[in-house]
């Protein structure tokens, strides 16, 4: 977390980073246990987290925001839940292939 996190996370998001820790707890207790599996899931969110950050920088440079971006962003969190703490559950059903139909909107 960054000097500022909480003030700029919109509360309706806030409200989710304790389920977002606890999914980061039971990722590293089945890391050694699957480590090919965590690998082959955290190259696909690296993926998805590349086209984020290049766009998000192109439009903070250009002093400009999108609402489709942010809503991307907050999905890959929830996907990184759905991908290595699947019983703590997502809010609405999240998959690779929604992401990748949802950075369509983004793109456009």
């Amino acid at each position: 977390m960054y000097p500022g996190f909480f003030s700029a996370t919109p509360w309706d998001r806030l409200q989710h980073l304790p389920r977002y820790i606890k999914a980061m707890a039971v990722r590293l207790d089945r890391f050694a246990g699957g480590a090919e599996r965590d690998a082959k899931h955290a190259a696909t969110l690296a993926e998805l987290w590349k086209l984020y950050e290049e766009r998000s920088s192109k439009l903070r440079k250009a002093a400009l925001s999108d609402d489709n971006l942010e809503e991307f962003r907050w999905q890959l969190e929830e996907l990184r839940v759905s991908l290595f703490a699947q019983e703590l559950k997502t809010p609405q059903p999240v998959s690779v292939k929604r992401l990748k139909k949802m950075w369509e909107a983004v793109v456009r």
